[in-house]
């Protein structure tokens, strides 16, 4: 049986829940599409309170990416101290942050370049 491709909008959509589920904060998505020589197509942006919530948004995004769309993460990592995970979904890279480490890094400011979306929280 051969593999259904599943379209960069549904697992964003998918992926977007997963945090909103578990009251993630601070959600922006960086189109990179435009940007020559990326990793990807998308970068998803949040932040927890703690290392436990930033735990619980990512087996969130996992666990709904998964129910809904039988897919799973190529590569994950920062699972062990939860200040920053990176879920690499190949075309869509979601980076879980602790909210200071998410200033320090500023990745939005080092991609400067993408179009930003930013979701408005739901709570």
């Amino acid at each position: 049986m051969a593999n259904k491709k599943i379209s960069k909008d549904d697992l964003l959509t998918n992926i977007i829940r997963g945090i909103e589920e578990v009251k993630g904060n601070d959600i922006e998505i960086l189109d990179l599409r435009e940007i020559e020589n990326t990793v990807c197509d998308y970068f998803v942006i949040c932040n927890g309170n703690s290392n436990t919530q930033v735990n619980a948004i990512v087996n969130s995004v996992q666990k709904t990416v998964s129910k809904e769309l039988k897919d799973k993460p190529w590569h994950v990592e920062g699972n062990d101290n939860g200040e920053w995970v990176l879920m690499d979904y190949v075309d869509i890279v979601v980076h879980v942050f602790q909210k200071q480490i998410r200033e320090f890094y500023n990745i939005e400011g080092l991609w400067g370049d993408a179009k930003i979306t930013i979701i408005e929280n739901k709570y």
